[in-house]
């Protein structure tokens, strides 16, 4: 079923971009055409100047690891994520191809599908097609126009579930439809090729889930595929498929996106990472808030392992591309089983040596630089990660999950604690002789690392939650910024903000006051004049904001 929004209806018989044969203006109107014309001009220039902010990167591994059976499995898990690609589009954007079919510009149609719509997704989803109005909140899974109020009121059971979508009938009754309903075809078809590499599996693990997450695209019932997926262990190849994260509902932050990552594991690597996990508990007593706020003890019955990631789709791959994973997301299993992190090592590495290393050149103190490597920027981004399973996961003023308090509010602001909490680890465990290094290294990195996201823009939550964690920071005297435009940290404030900021947040979460964390938000979550010009200088030196992937069976070399 196709939803025909707001911002995409057919206005007058004309499509959306108004140079059309078809639609040209009556004799005599040369200036309606002109101004016209103008505006398809600038959005041109506009989509020229903003596809350089990517840049190109090959997804390959070594396959030499994998088994007859294994090289045989990944098309099938690779032909199962490009349909949870198509899955995505017809949430974003469910129109693309009468979009595509009325764009000329092949330069703009690129801009189309890295952005999985007509919306700049780092850029506060700026329109950048003729005719093209803001992005609408409720995506495709409200009807156009419908209210948070219309909704509250209504009697459909379902308003804010994860995996079905609201639509209202003629009479303006709205209900709700399930994903394996409206999606039926296409989850069926994944599912075959699910089933399909199951029976080629020759991990135990990894084939019961398979097998369990084949039926649970068909029926929506994703738990028993979830623990399945916790249990595996000597997997060599991996996939993440189904409709996971809530970005894109920015209207409730309810309903899940499809997406998916098809992963071939490092094992030597993973053996590195796997005695964090059990460390758990202990930070989570330590965290510097009040006693009240950190009772919750994390599972700990999970992993932390990297892969290189051969394939993105869907949601992940919309504007910024995903470097590490924290799920399930389901705060029950995350409770009673914890969960997994899955760094992703070949995309990580592509992001720090192409994007962070420029813009520690430019932006961070010449003295400091020695401190940025790969070790410690691997290392934060896994801790945050983690750090996803420490502080608060329900309320403790009786409003029920976080997540269900907050709705809306809730993404950017889990972000921002991952982001800080993780911080909060490295630093406890180098102080514990579990972590080796130099703390000048994490933070100065996680410093570098701050400037990079938050060029991803005001619609992005890691946007939002690195310009809080940027200007309160900048507020407690973490950091400053030289006359020559370069940042230098101050190591010892810098902790000092980290634990102020983290019981901040979890404050915040475990209060479930959502309209603190708007206007949190609302004062915390923006660049500055002073760093726009400083961001503006990294896309004047070329320096791309993020990467674009050159991926699928050509580049891997299996067919």
């Amino acid at each position: 079923m196709k939803t025909i929004t707001k911002a995409s209806l057919f206005i007058a018989g004309c499509s959306i971009i108004t140079a059309i044969a078809s639609c040209t203006s009556p004799a005599g109107n040369t200036k309606t055409t002109q101004k016209k014309t103008s505006a398809e001009d600038s959005l041109k220039k506009y989509v020229d100047a903003r596809l350089d902010i990517y840049t190109k990167v090959k997804l390959t591994s070594n396959l030499n690891n994998l088994t007859v059976n294994e090289r045989k499995i990944l098309p099938l898990l690779i032909q199962a994520a490009k349909i949870m690609d198509d899955l995505f589009w017809k949430q974003a954007y469910p129109q693309r191809d009468s979009l595509l079919n009325t764009i000329k510009d092949e330069k703009t149609k690129s801009f189309v599908l890295i952005n999985y719509g007509p919306w700049d997704r780092l850029n506060g989803d700026k329109p950048f097609v003729t005719g093209v109005g803001p992005k609408p909140d409720a995506s495709s899974f409200y009807p156009a126009g419908m209210t948070k109020a219309d909704l509250e009121k209504s009697d459909v059971k379902d308003k804010h579930g994860l995996y079905s979508v609201i639509r209202k009938d003629s009479t303006g009754k709205l209900s709700s439809i399930p994903y394996h309903v409206l999606f039926a075809a296409e989850l069926q078809q994944a599912s075959n090729l699910l089933k399909q590499a199951a029976i080629l599996a020759e991990d135990a693990g990894f084939k019961k889930y398979l097998n369990l997450r084949a039926d649970a695209l068909v029926t929506d019932n994703y738990t028993a595929s979830d623990y399945a997926w916790l249990d595996m262990k000597t997997n060599s190849l991996d996939i993440i498929i189904g409709p996971i994260e809530n970005y894109e509902d920015k209207l409730f932050n309810a309903r899940a996106s499809y997406e998916s990552y098809v992963l071939i594991k490092d094992k030597v690597w993973s053996k590195r990472l796997a005695k964090y996990v059990s460390m758990l508990p202990e930070l989570q007593r330590g965290l510097p808030v009040a006693e009240k706020y950190k009772k919750e003890k994390p599972g700990t019955d999970s992993e932390l392992n990297a892969y290189d990631v051969v394939y993105y789709a869907g949601d992940c791959n919309a504007g910024s591309k995903t470097i590490a994973v924290n799920l399930p997301n389901d705060e029950v299993i995350q409770q009673k089983k914890g969960t997994r992190r899955s760094q992703l090592k070949n995309a990580m590495k592509s992001k720090f040596d192409k994007i962070l290393i420029p813009i520690a050149n430019e932006l961070i103190d010449k003295e400091q630089l020695q401190y940025i490597n790969f070790d410690a920027f691997f290392a934060n981004v896994m801790f945050h990660e983690v750090a996803h399973g420490l502080g608060i996961k329900k309320t403790i003023t009786g409003k029920g999950f976080v997540k269900e308090a907050l709705q809306e509010q809730y993404s950017w602001l889990e972000e921002g604690k991952a982001d800080v909490l993780g911080l909060y680890m490295v630093t406890g465990l180098l102080k514990k002789g579990a972590l080796s290094g130099d703390i000048k290294q994490f933070y100065t990195t996680y410093m570098a690392g701050i400037l990079r996201s938050v060029r991803f823009g005001a619609a992005s939550a890691h946007g939002k939650a690195n310009m809080q964690c940027f200007n309160f920071f900048k507020e407690n005297g973490a950091f400053i910024r030289s006359a020559n435009g370069t940042y230098k940290v101050d190591y010892v404030k810098f902790e000092a903000a980290m634990n102020k900021l983290s019981q901040v947040i979890i404050t915040l979460q475990g209060n479930g006051d959502k309209a603190a964390v708007a206007q949190t938000q609302k004062e915390m979550a923006i660049i500055s004049p002073e760093l726009q010009s400083d961001l503006d200088r990294l896309t004047k030196k070329g320096i791309p904001v993020d990467i674009l992937f050159e991926q699928g069976f050509d580049v891997l070399g299996v067919k």
